[in-house]
């Protein structure tokens, strides 16, 4: 690049520029300009003192299109220069510049003269690297916004509008987050130019409507973009957007672009009062939205605009219907917005604008002080008043006021106007401007005010950012700022996006995110299927990866202290219990040496003496830690700091929960679950035949032993315990001491060594594991109704026909190839149990043999066919009856899923429309629990429950435990909980159970009432409904009884017709057909729990 000697002057320089004979030529008298305008930092005012800007102006107005040409590239090399400089010593250029932008795009108008192409193109070249050169900060209010006020202008021509459209839709591309934030100001100024009349200018205004909508992050609402646009050109096609739109389910948070572009058309669709039909589907589609709409300052704004016209059609509209759809709408309305008609929002003391003002005044104060007074336009002083004062807003709009960042971003533009010889002075001015906006905010925002934390430690990070799932906004424009070795808790409602934060960061999905930073996600991630090649829990320590750097005896020092001696190194991880698992996760977590530790409900599964040595750990080393957790206790000993998510923020506050507590009494919830805002509701469980008192045995397991295969020992030896409808048992005992073996062999997951579970025929059982997710983890591509409705499909439980103990082993199947024999000598062989009924205190069932038609069943008691062996098929069938006798009677619809699903709290529209798969562990776990719930269980068994579940959810889970009327056994190490719901405990300690408390089983329902004793076990088959049965072989005893092998009294007598019976008449048969189909009927409709259907007889 050619250096212009030292004695040219800016004049011959604009000469050589002007006269140059070719574009290369010119292009080169440009780059010496531009050396001569950045020879060094002061001679930039040159621009102004030698009025080199002012001829550059005129040459880019003159008639001769060379000095067009040459003007247009001489402001490209300028620009160029600027932005090859280093932005550590110089920068601060371009607000001098953006005041050319207008003259620049009238070029574009020479492309309709001869040869005029060359000088637009110079012009679009010019002006791309200008805009290069502004921060994205101020891509919005410094550029896009004063291109609309161009637009705008009537003298514009209109290739120059076309120029200014295709501008704007460059800056979409380089500030997307901010043309969003602004949308709602853009909309309406963009789509004016929709219905241009000259053809180009619509058509180019049409492009950048599909660029600037592409900044719509709603999934649902994407798809409407080409009609939404051409609503805004065609208004006419309003009434058809607002059917297409009032039809769909929206399912994904309604935000504030969703609104900005949604919002026009609404207003207009509510003021036509003649059409009937476009109030109805507005009113609907307004519904819709703000059940949708979290942001309570959004919905607030959107409320004071709209409301007049939904009241209007509440009060005029002329159909009924519509005048109820409009009610309904109000009421979301009201309840997004937390107001009522009428209500009064009070507006804000401060605009954007007084904002500004009151920065410039402070700069203007401060450098006055420092600097004295500034006169003279080289550069304009009000120029950078301005343009500074805009960046400041908008840093403090968005919360950053990290004082190293302000002075990076800001300190360049003041070396424009007092030089760079006094940094000191110039920092002062910055950092008192940034303690100036801090104390604003505070005023402005004080339930967003963080806690000033002056303690000297060491910034790990100070990190902006923004963070999305799906078409969900989690936070938005926050500031992630860490200390080392301070230990933060985050505390949030379920679904707030807590476990994504975590996930996030160790990714490193955070934009900006340091990479000097080291960080460790401690999560339930340890399955025995994780690793393969490392079977045993020495291997998988060794092999990991990210524990190279550590010694063999490091690592077996750390397990030692975690509590794995070497027996338990050689296990397996799957042979692991819960605990354990969270242990080993536990001890990585120790080896990694990290910087920052994520640890996601690190107690969970953790017995008492696990989470006071995990607290000691935390506490005494130096790292930094972000700890999800909804122990309380935990939070309040380890913690030195409280993160709290408000509004799309995060919040920060010194000392522990207690004293956020303190500060925040309405989260009191945390220490006691009486204080929840929550309320959970079960459904009432069905009723047992032959129970007729509530501390009778319906579940009972006797002189029980269990060892897992390979193990040196039983997990339980000679355990008996029993359960009753009044039950309400806490199971109690250190990581590893068999509790969720005694609770899977309680629910048949698991099948004893010897001794024998038994339970009353049709009691139904809902289980919700420790780990509760396995319930759901091939579905999650579903919603949580779509799940519920698949499981219950067919009126039974799906996941019953998985259990380990209702499989069909080859014993079970040597048995099935064992033939009856009946007392004449003919043998059968059983098919399947195809029907049952009651039979005096016990059960008889209706059996198909193979290769026999229907005709040939035969209904054999219970007693018989245990003598047998066939106790799987029986218990099988039993389950598969009782499962059906509770789903079976209520309607599978979505409607009826979802209520259940609200009840117990998950969101309605959550439920309905999201994949599971995007759920949050406390709603994975509603889902869990609603599914379990849904064939109205009589007991209710779940290992682990408070794992997950926040501390409104817990206390909602405690209240619906508490009024529910059937049995209740929990594993949990959480005392709070188990004391309030639990008087009898069984705490398992040395594979023995040691029962404290009140118990709550007086009698035994299994051996006295009906229930008949069925050891649990089972196998999957999927019998149906058959006919009436018929005797086994045709052959008639002297008594007129068919037997099936046995002795008269086992059989169920069949009555033989009596062939002298009176012959009914017609009428007598049209109407016992009539009574059989109506009892038919009463038992399909009945919603009764236990409703026992009516066998056909001659009556």
């Amino acid at each position: 690049m050619p250096v212009p000697a030292p004695e040219m002057s800016s004049s011959a320089l604009l000469a050589a520029l002007y006269q140059a004979p070719d574009e290369k030529s010119c292009q080169d008298a440009a780059s010496s300009l531009a050396g001569y305008v950045f020879e060094d930092s002061a001679s930039f005012k040159k621009l102004w003192e030698e009025g080199i800007l002012k001829d550059l102006i005129r040459g880019s107005k003159s008639k001769s299109g060379y000095e067009r040409e040459s003007a247009m590239i001489a402001f490209h090399a300028i620009f160029q220069k600027a932005a090859s400089l280093p932005s550590t010593s110089s920068g601060g250029y371009e607000p001098y510049f953006l005041s050319l932008i207008p003259t620049i795009l009238s070029r574009y108008e020479d492309a309709s003269k001869a040869g005029g192409e060359v000088v637009r193109d110079a012009a679009a070249k010019a002006i791309s690297v200008l805009i290069n050169l502004v921060p994205v900060e101020q891509l919005v209010p410094r550029v896009l916004m004063p291109l609309f006020d161009y637009l705008d202008d009537s003298s514009t021509k209109w290739r120059s509008k076309v120029g200014a459209l295709e501008l704007v839709a460059k800056i979409e591309k380089l500030a997307q987050d901010d043309v969003a934030d602004n949308l709602e100001a853009i909309i309406p100024r963009l789509t004016t130019h929709l219905q241009d009349t000259k053809a180009e200018v619509s058509s180019q205004a049409f492009k950048t409507a599909q660029s600037i909508f592409s900044v719509l992050r709603n999934p649902d609402i994407q798809k409407f973009i080409p009609t939404l646009i051409q609503c805004f050109k065609k208004p006419d096609t309003v009434p058809a957007a607002i059917k297409d739109l009032s039809s769909y389910v929206f399912v994904h948070e309604i935000d504030s672009p969703t609104m900005s572009v949604l919002h026009p058309l609404l207003e207009r669709s509510l003021k036509e009062m003649r059409n009937q039909t476009l109030n109805r589907q507005s009113v609907i589609l307004i519904g819709n939205l703000f059940k949708l709409i979290r942001d309570r300052s959004l919905a607030r704004r959107q409320f004071v605009s709209l409301i007049g016209g939904v009241q209007r059609i509440e009060k005029d509209a002329s159909f009924p219907e519509v005048r109820e759809f409009a009610r309904e709408a109000r009421v979301a309305m009201e309840a997004s917005a937390d107001l009522k008609a009428g209500d009064k929002v009070e507006e804000k003391g401060w605009t954007r604008e007084s904002d500004e003002n009151k920065t410039s005044a402070y700069l203007a104060e401060n450098i006055s002080k420092r600097f004295g007074e500034l006169r003279g336009t080289s550069p304009d002083v009000a120029t950078f008043h301005a343009y500074v004062s805009s960046f400041v807003v908008g840093l403090a709009d968005r919360r950053e006021f990290d004082e190293a960042t302000w002075m990076q971003k800001l300190e360049r533009y003041f070396w424009r106007v007092v030089g760079d010889g006094k940094p000191e002075e110039i920092k002062d001015i910055i950092t008192g401007l940034n303690k100036c906006w801090k104390s604003l905010d505070k005023e402005r925002n004080p339930e967003l005010a963080d806690d000033e934390d002056d303690d000297g430690a060491e910034i790990l990070m100070n990190l902006p950012f923004s963070l999305a799932y799906g078409g969900l906004l989690l936070l938005n424009h926050t500031v992630l700022k860490l200390k080392r070795g301070h230990r933060y808790g985050i505390v949030a409602a379920n679904g707030s996006g807590k476990s994504s934060l975590l996930n996030a960061i160790n990714q490193r999905k955070l934009e900006n995110f340091p990479e000097e930073v080291s960080t460790f996600f401690v999560s339930h991630d340890i399955d025995g299927i994780e690793n393969t090649t490392s079977p045993t829990i020495e291997d998988f320590i060794l092999k990991d990866p990210r524990l190279r750097h550590q010694s063999k005896e490091k690592c077996f020092k750390v397990l030692e202290d975690v509590g794995f001696d070497d027996e338990k190194k050689a296990k397996k991880i799957e042979d692991l219990s819960g605990g354990w698992k969270m242990k080993l996760a536990l001890a990585r977590a120790m080896l990694c040496g990290a910087d920052l530790l994520l640890l996601d409900e690190p107690t969970n599964h953790l017995d008492k003496e696990s989470v006071a040595f995990l607290e000691r750990w935390l506490t005494a080393q130096n790292a930094t830690n972000l700890i999800v957790s909804h122990d309380s206790a935990f939070l309040d000993t380890v913690c030195t700091d409280i993160i709290h998510y408000e509004s799309k923020k995060l919040v920060y506050y010194k000392g522990n929960l207690s004293k956020f507590v303190e500060r925040h009494p309405e989260a009191k919830s945390y220490y006691s679950l009486s204080h929840s805002n929550l309320k959970f509701s079960f459904p009432v469980p069905g009723s047992l035949m032959g129970v007729r008192s509530r501390t009778r045995a319906i579940l009972k397991m006797t002189d029980v032993t269990f060892t897992y295969p390979g193990a040196s020992k039983p997990s339980l030896f000679n355990v008996s315990c029993a359960v009753s409808l009044s039950s309400r048992i806490g199971i109690t005992g250190r990581n590893g001491a068999g509790k969720s073996t005694l609770i899977k062999l309680l629910t048949g997951d698991s099948q004893p060594d010897s001794g024998k579970v038994e339970k009353h025929p049709s009691v139904r059982i809902a289980y919700m594991s420790q780990y509760a997710f396995h319930h759901i983890e091939q579905h999650l591509e579903k919603s949580a109704v779509d799940y519920i409705m698949w499981r219950y499909a067919n009126g039974v439980d799906k996941e019953q026909a998985e259990k380990v103990t209702r499989k069909l082993d080859d014993e079970d199947l040597r048995i099935m190839a064992t033939p009856i024999k009946a007392t004449t000598g003919e043998e059968r062989f059983l098919e399947s149990i195809m029907g049952r009924q009651k039979l005096k205190k016990s059960f008889t069932y209706e059996i198909k043999f193979k290769n026999l038609d229907h005709r040939y069943n035969a209904w054999i008691p219970r007693e018989r066919l245990l003598e047998l062996g066939f106790q799987k098929l029986v218990s099988q069938f039993d389950d598969f009856e009782a499962s059906r006798e509770g789903s079976g009677s209520r309607e599978i619809s979505t409607k009826a899923v979802r209520a259940l699903l609200e009840e117990i709290g998950l969101n309605g529209d959550i439920a309905e429309y999201n994949e599971m798969k995007g759920l949050s562990g406390g709603q994975k776990v509603k889902v869990c629990l609603a599914a379990a719930m849904w064939s109205k269980p009589q007991i209710l068994i779940m290992d682990e429950p408070t794992n997950f579940l926040d501390r409104d959810s817990l206390g909602g889970l405690a209240v619906a435990i508490r009024e529910w009327a059937g049995a209740v056994v929990l594993i949990s190490h959480n005392q709070e909980f188990l004391s309030t719901l639990c008087p009898e405990t069984w705490h398992v300690q040395d594979g023995r159970i040691i029962s404290k408390g009140l118990a709550s089983v007086t009698g035994d329902a299994l051996s006295t009432e009906g229930g008949a004793s069925t050891p649990h076990t089972p196998a999957g088959m999927s019998p149906s409904a058959s006919g009436t049965a018929t005797p086994i072989s045709g052959v008639n005893t002297p008594n007129g009884i068919e037997h099936v092998g046995f002795t008269e009294g086992d059989v169920v007598t069949l009555k033989k017709k009596i062939g002298g019976k009176k012959k009914m008449t017609r009428k007598q048969l049209k109407d016992r057909e009539e009574r059989r189909r109506l009892r038919t009927v009463a038992w399909l409709s009945s919603s009764i729990p236990g409703t026992q259907r009516f066998v056909s007889s001659s009556i």
